[in-house]
């Protein structure tokens, strides 16, 4: 009987207004769940605004989306249905995302994505992803394509599409009553409504990033004042939050030998916003805009500063330095296993310190350790002292102990890595030197029923953009100002000072040492 039924369907020519209202409908089934999940969630459904406000989105994801798949399929036939089944079948990724670590699809989240390399895009993979692009996006793709359609008569089609934006523009009129609450919610309701949110973002992201990228501003030549050998070892983090430092009062003991050293100053911070490569662009520029400033590796190396920077992440912005070192690099012909971890970064350390014929020098290094969602592989197994541990990349599917102690040995691995390099720098007294740990942004973990990061900050939780800032000094002598909370910005100045540059865009009141008497 279902076969029979099937054939019926796939004997016969279907009008393409009827299959893009169709395919409208189905999408609609399948990927409208999260956003009316939302709007659900943000109503008051006993009242008569409430339900006309689903009813007419509702009307409006058919009726709009069915617009655009009619005049996508009448004028293309084939190109056509070959984009509406790509778009079925990165809907169902989307989704899978969505689902699974209740993320939302806006600019910043597009950012992510299109940042994120091979290496962490396979750490996300399951069956149940799979299974989501199978069932949601190639089984409606090969159905779309065995329907038999025939094009309308230009009149016809004229007069279906005329139809349909009467509809929508009735649809709007007659909900002025809720245009304020679309508005206040239209980040959310954007970033769930696909194929829309990552087609529209997507479109803005690169349209944002041209931009920026038209010409990096050069920044004011800068002065070295005296001839004192100092070096800043820099430390971006990953991921950690300073709610899971026990530095920062966290019950767990996840920093037991960073606890142990003297001259090391916590700060309380906030991240610039919830993912890496806005952050980390925050870390490095003299002041938080829009605009692509000269980068304080790209400054200080243009200005005579011995620069090194390594990393085993990405989404930093153009570095214009001569020792760049990424994994790849770092890892050549390496076989232990913790060649794969952090670890890697503090090779050498030493003799690129002393090897250097620079009076100051910066080094920056660029961890992975926290980034989700196996938080398992981030640290050796030695430093699995937090058990049992979460390992399915599904992280709703483990138990939130499991999950927080898969998290918390990252942070104790970052703590093992930060002593290293404190302890490495203690070791060489001809220098005056400092290292300065942050974090990108921070990290969820099942809160709210949220996991790891990228909430826009109008909506993101406390433990996206609470930070650790950690900075170790060598001499003792060297403190640090009485400063209550800081950003990421305060970075810049405070390098610049402790290597005693000068130069116009120098701001004292983002500098976290005090001046020497």
């Amino acid at each position: 009987m279902l076969s029979m039924a099937f054939s019926k369907i796939f004997a016969h020519k279907k009008s393409l207004f009827t299959i893009g209202i169709c395919i409208s409908f189905v999408n609609l089934i399948f990927f409208y769940y999260p956003f009316f999940q939302y709007v659900f969630k943000n109503i008051n459904i006993n009242s008569f605004l409430g339900l006309w406000l689903v009813f007419s989105l509702f009307i409006l994801s058919i009726v709009l989306n069915g617009l655009v798949f009619y005049t996508l399929l009448q004028f293309t036939r084939v190109v056509g249905k070959i984009i509406i089944s790509m778009l079925f079948i990165i809907n169902a990724l989307a989704l899978y995302f969505i689902h699974t670590y209740h993320v939302i699809l806006d600019e910043s989240m597009i950012g992510n994505v299109v940042n994120t390399n091979w290496e962490e895009s396979t750490s996300y993979f399951s069956i149940k992803q799979l299974l989501f692009i199978l069932f949601f996006g190639i089984v409606p793709s090969i159905i779309i394509f065995k329907i038999k359609t025939e094009t309308d008569h230009y009149k016809k089609f004229l007069k279906r599409v005329g139809i349909s934006i009467g509809i929508i523009i009735s649809v709007l009129l007659l909900n002025t009553q809720n245009i304020l609450w679309i508005d206040n919610h239209s980040k959310y309701l954007g970033g769930l409504a696909m194929p829309w949110n990552y087609v529209v973002n997507l479109n803005l992201y690169f349209k944002h990033q041209n931009k920026l990228n038209e010409k990096e501003i050069i920044l004011p030549d800068l002065e070295i004042k005296n001839t004192e050998k100092s070096v800043v070892v820099l430390v971006i983090g990953e991921s950690a939050r300073k709610a899971n430092f026990s530095l920062y009062g966290y019950s767990r003991s996840t920093n037991p030998l960073l606890k142990k050293q003297n001259n090391l100053f916590l700060l309380d911070a906030e991240s610039f916003s919830t993912y890496t490569t806005a952050s980390v662009k925050s870390i490095l520029d003299h002041r938080n805009t829009n605009e692509l400033h000269e980068i304080l590796p790209n400054y200080l190396y243009r200005n005579g500063v011995d620069v090194i920077w390594k990393t085993t992440n990405w989404g930093e912005p153009p570095l214009h330095i001569s020792k760049v070192q990424r994994k790849n690099q770092l890892t050549a012909g390496c076989k232990t296993p913790e060649c794969f971890l952090d670890e890697i970064l503090l090779t050498n350390l030493k003799s690129d310190i002393e090897s250097s014929n620079k009076d100051k020098i910066l080094i920056v290094l660029h961890t992975s350790t926290s980034h989700g969602p196996s938080y398992y592989e981030k640290y050796p197994k030695n430093m699995e002292v937090f058990t049992p541990v979460c390992k399915s990349v599904e992280l709703a599917n483990c138990s939130k102990q499991e999950l927080i102690n898969a998290y918390d040995n990252t942070i104790l691995y970052t703590d093992y890595l930060l002593n290293e390099i404190i302890e490495t720098l203690k070791s060489m007294p001809s220098y005056q030197s400092t290292m300065i740990y942050v974090s990108d942004h921070g990290e969820s973990l099942g809160e709210k029923n949220l996991f790891m990061h990228g909430l826009p900050m109008n909506f993101a939780p406390k433990e996206q953009y609470e930070i650790p800032f950690l900075i170790w000094v060598s001499n003792e002598n060297k403190k640090l100002k009485n400063i209550k909370k800081v950003g990421q910005n305060y970075v810049f100045h405070s390098v610049m000072h402790f290597l005693s540059l000068e130069s116009p865009i120098y701001n004292e009141n983002l500098n976290l040492y005090q001046s020497s008497k």
